[in-house]
């Protein structure tokens, strides 16, 4: 079957009228959670909770720098409000582990700052034109910073699950429970389809162009790894046999004494995690999360599979096969909705695996966006015929790095920035971030059609 590349834009169908407000929207949600995560008392507020993270005063008043370097500054032509601590909000210029000791915006100075930036912003948004310059087109850099925003705002949660003391964050509903029974795996087939974008409006740079790629035939789970079944791994003694771990996943874990999923603890009547400040029993039908690319790549062999690729994880992701194309989403081209997929910190958890039967993919596979970010197997490289857009260090200085990609987001990724072409990168070590996976293997030549 030949591969479908047509791709549609969902905002050209909006007016400029309603295109603005759909950026304004944007932007406004991601301050309104931005806020309940600073919603804290200033102690809070300025400590660091661990080096590997900011104080949450830094993300807050770095939020309102990159709005106003952008927006204000570049899209508006405005006069600079805070010339002065460029420098400091640089997340180049300064390693997490040492913000604290920056001259650093207050509380109440950083509250202000940003209400200020986006006063501007708001401005800027009802009056420039969203056409004739690439930056504008389709809204694009308000979505950049929507996105900004929100990926501060999965930065902060992760900052509070790092906080000790008493919960400050609250959900007001459970996630829906499982639907019923599912296979393990899902049959993908052999072939090419079409990987990444070049229409999806708000996309970044990483993501594009639209390209084809060829993979063999696979199977892949039909839902991320459990507890439960990550907790059999752990009580076979996965973690004491360097058989089933890389050379550097054993060295690391030897290192730092790694014997569990971060915040995981063994109690006499099974295993138990603290999250956001509740202690509470390992539910064994949510996907595991907090697991490192080294853990997942050993669990992986453990259960006689592997990790899938990124181009794996793509195509079972968004390929349609009855039509040949490749869809913005698992469901569909339709934004996601509660019923679609664990987003947006509604829940602070994940939710059960098999919750969200309307979310599953052509294929049959379920929970591909939301609940646990996915580790894949492959490094984070340009796709063929990228092109750095609008600064070449959101994405281009890391490709080659020591970088994993992961994908599909999680339980605390907003909508504005998840879709089926988004790629997220880190370090293999990583532990803190909201990190699952599911296994792949290949497909024996019985079981090719």
């Amino acid at each position: 079957m030949s591969v479908e590349s047509t791709e549609t834009n969902p905002l050209r169908a909006l007016s400029p009228q309603d295109l603005r407000a759909h950026a304004a929207e944007a932007l406004t949600r991601a301050r309104e959670r931005s806020v309940a995560l600073t919603s804290v008392d200033d102690e809070d507020l300025v400590r660091q909770h661990s080096k590997l993270m900011s104080p949450l005063v830094w993300d807050l008043a770095h939020i309102g720098s990159q709005e106003e370097l952008w927006l204000v500054r570049d899209v508006g032509g405005r006069e600079a409000l805070r010339p002065d601590i460029d420098d400091i909000y640089d997340a180049f210029q300064h390693a997490r582990a040492d913000r604290p000791a920056l001259p650093l915006l207050g509380p109440e100075e950083a509250r202000k700052y940003v209400r200020e930036v986006r006063e501007k912003s708001f401005d800027i948004l009802e009056t420039v034109p969203l056409q004739g310059r690439r930056l504008t087109e389709d809204a694009f850099a308000f979505g950049m910073i929507t996105q900004h925003e929100q990926q501060h705002d999965e930065t902060m949660l992760a900052t509070h699950q790092l906080r000790k003391g008493d919960p400050v964050l609250h959900a007001p509903a459970p996630p829906p429970s499982r639907s019923g029974p599912l296979p393990a795996e899902v049959f993908v087939p052999g072939g090419a389809f079409t990987m990444g974008t070049s229409a999806e409006p708000w996309a970044l740079d990483n993501e594009r162009p639209a390209h084809e790629v060829a993979v063999e035939a696979f199977f892949i789970d039909t839902t991320p790894v459990t507890c439960g079944a990550y907790a059999e791994f752990l009580d076979s003694g996965g973690y004491e046999e360097p058989k089933w771990w890389s050379e550097r996943g054993w060295a690391y874990r030897s290192e730092h004494g790694i014997d569990a999923p971060r915040f995981w603890k063994r109690e006499q009547d099974g295993w138990w995690r603290t999250r956001f400040g509740v202690y509470e029993k390992v539910p064994a039908a949510e996907p595991v999360v907090h697991v490192s690319f080294h853990e997942a790549e050993a669990y992986a062999a453990w259960a006689g599979r592997r990790l899938p690729t990124e181009p794996e994880w793509e195509k079972a992701a968004r390929f349609d096969p009855a039509t040949g194309r490749s869809r913005r989403f698992p469901w569909g081209d339709e934004e996601p909705t509660p019923d679609h997929a664990n987003l947006g910190q509604r829940h602070l958890r994940p939710a059960e695996v098999g919750a969200y039967p309307a979310g599953v993919s052509p294929l049959g596979v379920h929970q591909l966006i939301g609940d646990v970010w996915e580790w894949t197997s492959s490094g984070f490289e340009a796709y063929p015929g990228f092109a750095a857009f609008p600064y070449k260090e959101y994405s281009e200085v890391f490709f080659g790095g020591d970088y994993r990609i992961l994908r599909g987001g999680s339980f605390g990724t907003d909508a504005a920035a998840i879709r089926g072409t988004f790629r997220n990168w880190d370090h293999p070590i990583r532990r803190q971030i909201f990190s699952g996976f599911r296994c792949a293997r290949d497909a024996r030549p019985s079981e090719v059609a």
